[in-house]
C-alpha cells in the first residue's frame, strides 16, 4: 500500500532510512532523517511568516539539496508547491506567478548569469495581487519555537490525499503554458505505480539531470527517490566530464532522463562503460555495455506527461521488449486508463487503428489553473491529450506523435513517429525528428537524422532502405544530417521547436 501524503512519506523515510542519502548534488547531500528535520525547521521559518495550508508557495531555484529541502518544507505543511522554471524570462515569470495565484515566493539571489533579485524587484506588484512576499535563499531561517513547531506539526496532520500538492508548468508542444494541479494522493500513487517498471527500488542511487521545476525532474527524480527510499543524484548544470567524476564519486546505480545527455557522455573522449561499473540494466543504454554480440537492449520507450505526473506506460527497462512488442511504450500503469478515439467524431477506434489518445483514472490530474473542469474533461470524464497513438489487443500502447504533428498526404495521415521508428531501426541511424513541411505550397515529409558514431549518411541510400519498410509517400523528401544533438532547435523546456526544424530543413540543399 503507498502512502499518500508527502509529510507521511518524510516521516516514513526518516525512520525506515535514517542514515541514507536522499539528495545529493556537488557540494552537499541530505540524509532522509535530515531531510525530514530540516524540513520541518524550514517549514516553522515559513509559518512564522504567513505561510499557511493552502497557500501556494513558488519555488524558483537551481537543481540541488536546497531545492528539495524548500519544496519539502512547503508540501509538508500543506502549502501547494508551484516550481518556476530558472530559464523564464521576467514576463513569461509574472504570467505564471499570476495564473497560479503564488502567494509567496522562494528564489535563488541569482543563477547561470541571472540576478534574481533585481528581475523580481522590477516586477509590476500590482499585477500580482496574489504574490504578498518574496524570500530569497540566502535570507531563510531554520528553527522555531515549540509553538510554531505545534502549529507545523498540526498542519502536517492536517494534510489529506486529497490536498492539492503541486502545479506544475508544461508548454505542451509549444503551445501557451499550462499550470497542471496535482494532489498528493494522485501524484504520488501515479509515481508509485511506475517504479517497479523504471527499476528505481529502495537503495538505488539515481542520477536525474532533468531540472526539478519541470515533472521530468520533479516526479521522476525528486518524488520517485523518497517513494522508492532511494537516492537523487542531481546537479545545477550539467557538463559531461564533470557529471562523469560525479557519477563516478556517488556510485551512480541507475541514470535516467534524457537519451540525447547520456549519448553526449558516451561521446566524450573520457568515457568509458568501466568507468560507471555501478550502472545497472535499466539505465540509458548508451552508457552500458554493448552484448558480447555487439548490441544493447532494445527497451521499451517511456510515455507519460506532465498531466500524469511523468510515465503513465512503460515496460520492465531492464529487461528486453518482446520481439513483437518493438516500439510500443509498454502497457498502462496502474490508476490510468487509454483508450484511441476518432480525430473527427470522437468515437472509441478499436485495438490497432492509429487515433487520439485519451486517458482516465484516479491517479490523473485533478485540472488545471484559470480553467473549468468542462474545458478539461468530457463529460465521461476522460482527458483529451493531444497525442496520437494506438493500442494493440494486448493493451500495449504506441505513440504516433502530437496531434498537430500530423501530417496529411493524399488524404492520409502519417504520423512522424511512425517514419522516426524506421529510421531508427536503420544501422546507420542512431536518432530521428521527423516533421512535415510546406514546399512551393504542397506538403512534404522531412527528417533530420544524427547518423551513429562513424556511419555516414547518404539521403538517397536512406530513401531506398525506407522504400522497403514504408509506403513510398511517408518516405521523407527533404534531409538535413545533424553534426551533433547540439544541432538540434529545442524549445526552452528541451522539446524539439517544430517551426525551427521545418525551417533548419527547408534550408537544407
Amino acid at each position: 500500500m503507498s502512502i499518500e501524503t508527502l509529510p507521511a512519506l518524510l516521516a516514513l523515510r526518516a525512520e525506515d532510512s535514517p542514515g541514507v542519502d536522499a539528495v545529493v548534488d556537488h557540494d552537499q547531500r541530505v540524509g532522509y532523517a535530515e531531510l525530514d528535520t530540516r524540513s520541518r525547521e524550514r517549514a516553522a521559518w515559513l509559518v512564522a511568516r504567513g505561510v499557511n495550508k493552502g497557500h501556494r508557495v513558488g519555488l524558483l531555484m537551481e537543481n540541488g539539496c536546497e531545492w528539495a529541502l524548500n519544496a519539502c518544507a512547503a508540501m509538508r505543511i500543506g502549502a501547494t508547491l508551484v516550481p518556476l522554471s530558472t530559464l523564464l524570462k521576467p514576463p513569461e515569470l509574472a504570467a505564471q506567478l499570476a495564473l497560479a495565484g503564488v502567494r509567496q515566493l522562494v528564489a535563488t539571489p541569482a543563477f547561470h548569469g541571472r540576478d534574481y533579485r533585481a528581475e523580481l524587484a522590477d516586477l509590476d506588484r500590482a499585477a500580482l495581487p496574489s504574490l504578498a512576499a518574496v524570500y530569497f535563499s540566502d535570507e531563510l531561517g531554520d528553527g522555531g519555537t515549540p509553538d510554531r513547531f505545534a502549529v507545523t506539526d498540526a498542519l502536517a496532520d492536517s494534510v489529506r490525499p486529497g490536498d492539492d500538492m503541486v502545479v506544475i508548468f508544461t508548454s505542451g508542444s509549444g503551445g501557451t503554458p499550462r499550470g497542471v494541479i496535482h494532489t498528493h494522493g494522485g501524484a504520488l500513487r501515479a509515481n508509485a505505480a511506475g517504479l517497479e517498471a523504471r527499476c528505481i527500488r529502495r537503495g538505488e542511487r539515481l542520477y536525474l539531470p532533468m531540472p526539478l521545476f519541470w515533472a521530468g525532474g520533479f516526479a521522476g527524480g525528486l518524488v520517485s527517490a523518497l517513494n522508492a527510499g532511494a537516492t537523487l543524484l542531481t546537479e545545477a548544470i550539467a557538463e559531461p566530464a564533470q557529471t562523469l567524476g560525479f557519477l563516478q564519486r556517488e556510485q551512480v546505480t541507475l541514470f535516467r532522463g534524457w537519451p540525447d545527455q547520456a549519448a553526449q557522455i558516451a561521446l566524450h573522449p573520457d568515457f568509458h562503460p568501466r568507468q560507471l561499473e555501478t550502472l545497472k540494466p535499466g539505465s540509458l543504454p548508451a552508457l552500458l555495455p554493448a552484448s558480447p554480440h555487439g548490441e544493447r537492449t532494445r527497451q521499451a520507450s517511456l510515455f507519460g506527461m506532465t498531466e500524469t505526473f511523468g510515465p503513465c506506460c512503460g515496460y520492465a527497462m531492464d529487461t528486453g521488449m518482446p520481439a513483437d512488442k518493438a516500439g510500443s511504450c509498454g502497457k498502462p500503469f496502474a490508476g490510468i486508463e487509454l483508450r484511441i478515439v476518432d480525430p473527427d467524431s470522437g468515437e472509441p477506434l478499436p485495438a490497432g487503428k492509429t487515433g487520439c489518445l485519451q486517458l482516465r483514472g484516479r491517479n490523473l490530474f485533478r485540472g488545471i489553473c484559470g480553467r473549468e473542469r468542462e474545458d478539461t474533461f468530457t463529460a465521461d470524464g476522460w482527458f483529451a491529450s493531444g497525442d496520437l497513438g494506438r493500442l494493440d489487443e494486448d493493451g500495449f500502447f504506441y505513440f504516433a506523435g502530437r496531434g498537430d504533428d500530423m501530417i496529411k498526404l493524399r488524404g492520409v495521415s502519417v504520423f512522424p513517429a511512425e517514419i522516426a521508428n524506421a529510421l531508427e531501426s536503420l544501422a546507420s541511424v542512431q536518432r530521428a525528428f521527423v516533421t512535415g513541411l510546406e514546399l512551393e505550397g504542397q506538403l512534404h515529409v522531412g527528417a533530420a537524422i544524427l547518423p551513429e558514431p562513424g556511419a555516414y549518411c547518404v539521403p538517397l541510400e536512406l530513401e531506398r532502405e525506407l522504400a522497403t519498410r514504408l509506403t513510398s509517400f511517408k518516405v521523407p523528401s527533404r534531409w538535413h544530417v545533424l553534426s551533433s544533438l547540439e544541432e538540434l532547435p529545442r524549445t526552452p523546456t528541451g522539446k524539439v521547436d517544430r517551426p525551427a526544424l521545418c525551417a533548419l530543413l527547408l534550408g537544407s540543399a
